[in-house]
Parts: C-alpha cells; sequence; structure tokens
C-alpha cells in the first residue's frame, strides 16, 4: 500500500470544504459541489465508470462502478461528502499530519473512508484480481442534516447487494443502530401586558405541561425492553425557546424533539403514540392550542442480521488485518446506511469522539488497517461469503 497516496487522498478530501448548508438558503454552486466534483474526478482516474444524481438544488451525489467479470454480487463502499460547520476551529482546511494522525474537518468523519476506499481500488487493479461482480465506490450528500442523498440513492440510485458504510467505529463492526426522528412542537397562546395575565394565554406555561408529560413518557420508553445491542429507545428535548419580552405573556412556545427509535419499532405508529401523549395534556388544559411541524429527518433503524454475509467477511477480514476479529456492536449515531436498500454494515477508521470536535483527526494506521480490511471483505462478498 502506498502511504503517501492514501495520505495525500486525504489530505485532498480534507482541504475541499464541504459544509452542509442545513436549513440556509441554496447557494450556487452548492456547498458540495466541490467536493463532489474532486471525488468524480479521483474515481474517474482509476478508469471507473461514473453516475451521479442530483439530489436537491444541484446537490449531487456521485459513484463510479468497477465491472466484474461475471454474474457476482454488487458491492458497494459508500460515505457521505459533506461535514458539519467549522464555527471556533482555526483553519479547518489546511489538512495537516502529525504524529501519525490527519487532522482536520471531515479527516474523521467520513473523508477517512472515502480515500480509503480510492486505495482499495488501486490495490485491486495492482493485483489483476478478478471480481466476480461489481464494485460501485459512492459518494452521497446531506447525511449531516436529512440525509437526503442516501434516501435519493436508496430510491433511484444503481442496485446493491451488500454495503459497507466507514462511518467512524474505531473499526468496530455495526451490523445495528438505533433510527431517529425529530419533530418541532409549537404553542400559540393570547399575548397581553404581564400585569394583566388572566386576559391572556400563556403559551409558555401551556409547553411547560406538554414538557412535563414528554418527561414522562421518555421515562417509560426507558422502561420498555432493550434491544440486545441499541439498547431502549429514547426521548429527548433538545431546543426550547418562546416570548418576546419578559412583560409580556407570550403567545408562542417551541420546543424540538428527538426520539431515538430501536429495531422493532414502527415509525407511523411512534409518530402516533407521540401525538397522543401531547394530546393527553388536552385534559387538563381545555385551551391547548398547539401543532406539530415535522423535520425532514425520519431515519429507521439499522438492523442488519449478525450471522449476514456482509457481517461475515468484515470479521474474517478484521481477523486476518488484526488478529482478532473486530467487535461486534451498535453504533451510537444514525446513519446513512438504512436508506440504501440492501444489507449494510458499518464500520470504519476514527473515534465517534473526535467526528464533530475542534481538533478532528483520524490515525493513519487505522486508516491503513481499513483497506486491508475492505479489500478482503469486497473479495469474501465476491466469492460468497
Amino acid at each position: 500500500m502506498s502511504q503517501s497516496t492514501l495520505v495525500s487522498d486525504l489530505q485532498a478530501l480534507v482541504a475541499t470544504p464541504s459544509v452542509n448548508p442545513f436549513d440556509g438558503p441554496a447557494m450556487s454552486p452548492p456547498p458540495e459541489d466541490a467536493m463532489a466534483r474532486l471525488y468524480e474526478q479521483r474515481l474517474g482516474e482509476l478508469g471507473l465508470e461514473l453516475g451521479s444524481q442530483t439530489v436537491i438544488d444541484g446537490r449531487r451525489n456521485v459513484w463510479g462502478r468497477l465491472r466484474g467479470s461475471g454474474d457476482g454480487p454488487t458491492v458497494m463502499l459508500a460515505g457521505h461528502l459533506d461535514t458539519v460547520g467549522v464555527a471556533g476551529y482555526d483553519q479547518p482546511f489546511e489538512p495537516r499530519v502529525e504524529n501519525g494522525r490527519v487532522y482536520g474537518r471531515g479527516s474523521c468523519d467520513m473523508k477517512a473512508g472515502l480515500a480509503a476506499y480510492l486505495e482499495v481500488v488501486r490495490r485491486l487493479q495492482a493485483s489483476g484480481e478478478t471480481l466476480s461482480g461489481d464494485l460501485i465506490i459512492a459518494g452521497v450528500v446531506d447525511e449531516e442534516h436529512a440525509m437526503l442523498g442516501s434516501k435519493a440513492f436508496g430510491e433511484a440510485g444503481p442496485q446493491v447487494d451488500f454495503a459497507i458504510i466507514a462511518e467512524p467505529s474505531e473499526l468496530a463492526i455495526c451490523p445495528v443502530h438505533k433510527g431517529q426522528m425529530m419533530f418541532g412542537l409549537r404553542t400559540r397562546g393570547v399575548s397581553v401586558h404581564s400585569s394583566l395575565p388572566e386576559k391572556g394565554v400563556n403559551a409558555i406555561f401551556h409547553m411547560g405541561r406538554i414538557l412535563r408529560a414528554l418527561e414522562d413518557h421518555a421515562a417509560a420508553l426507558a422502561a420498555r425492553p432493550a434491544h440486545p445491542l441499541c439498547g431502549s429507545p429514547t426521548l429527548s428535548v433538545g431546543v426550547v425557546g418562546g416570548g418576546t419580552n419578559a412583560s409580556s405573556v407570550p403567545d408562542w412556545a417551541r420546543i424540538e424533539v428527538d426520539r431515538r427509535t430501536i429495531p422493532g419499532e414502527d415509525h407511523e405508529a411512534v409518530q402516533a403514540e407521540l401525538e397522543a401523549v401531547v394530546e393527553s395534556v388536552r385534559a387538563d388544559v381545555p385551551g391547548l392550542d398547539y401543532s406539530f411541524d415535522h423535520h425532514d429527518l425520519n431515519v429507521p433503524p439499522l438492523e442488519t442480521p449478525e450471522d449476514s454475509a456482509t457481517v461475515r467477511a468484515l470479521l474474517a477480514a478484521s481477523e486476518a488485518c488484526l488478529g482478532t476479529a473486530s467487535p461486534v456492536r451498535s453504533f451510537s449515531g444514525s446513519t446513512d446506511a438504512p436508506n440504501f436498500g440492501c444489507e449494510a454494515v458499518i464500520c470504519g477508521p476514527g473515534a465517534l469522539a473526535q467526528c464533530h470536535s475542534l481538533d478532528e483527526y483520524v490515525s493513519i494506521e487505522q486508516l491503513e488497517q481499513a483497506v486491508d480490511i475492505y479489500h478482503r471483505a469486497v473479495l469474501q462478498l465476491m466469492r460468497g461469503a
């Protein structure tokens, strides 16, 4: 393996800003555009058949296909092109190599994986190994917000049988993770001078009653049977706002709710349950006026069987490369993996704790190990794991 090529690829990717625009106005060109063009260029330089898909506002998924010689499975190595923001981060797009690490925004989450995929293709081409099926290397947009890129890929992108996603797991094998739903909830009241509160309707007081009901619901969720790897479902309120000044009875309040689901939970049923919890408050607050605004983020749980072909291939590959098989566990966050519509497993270099930090980095040793693992796993999946 050429460490210089692997590291220089990662440095080039980190040096290319691709901050997710979140809910901001559409930009031209889109923030991920330069990254998509660079990755597309790298895939083309390797001789792969290029494909792309416009998702929204000119933001593109890109991929390259290495054709196999037979009718074997299609294996995909996939990752996201976007990163979180850089507020407070000094020189985030000037990658540096220090003490066996590559530093910079996106180095860990997850441009390290994207660089590793390029090296896997080089290794396959240099070895002359023949693949029975196709290998797809894909970069998708918008993972850091609503995961619209992977949704579009799963709905209208190339058909895939097996996928490995290099989210930073410290090379642990993660066939499951919780799903995620986000809701906004607003209460409305009547604003009057605070010296005459009886003539108004305090939207914040009403929201307080809803918050108590949601807190009780969160406790009930924690007491439900836990998934063996994912644990219990959770609910958290992460944003609270309301009113305009202390001398007025507030006529509005708003919260944002994060609901993490476990495998086996149906998201439509979860939504209906949450709505019923809020509606139950009306019994004690007859004049309650509220509404939900539902965010775009609605990611189902990932639940790939532990005895699946992809898990077996990664276990065998990691044992061969590391001397001991990587642990199998749940991934802590939500990811693109469930949206691809195929058997998918997370396994990537870097630690989740480093992902959105102001000194983000990835270990070069772990990056190299990831290349070894992906290479072996792809070959095993092609042979029929």
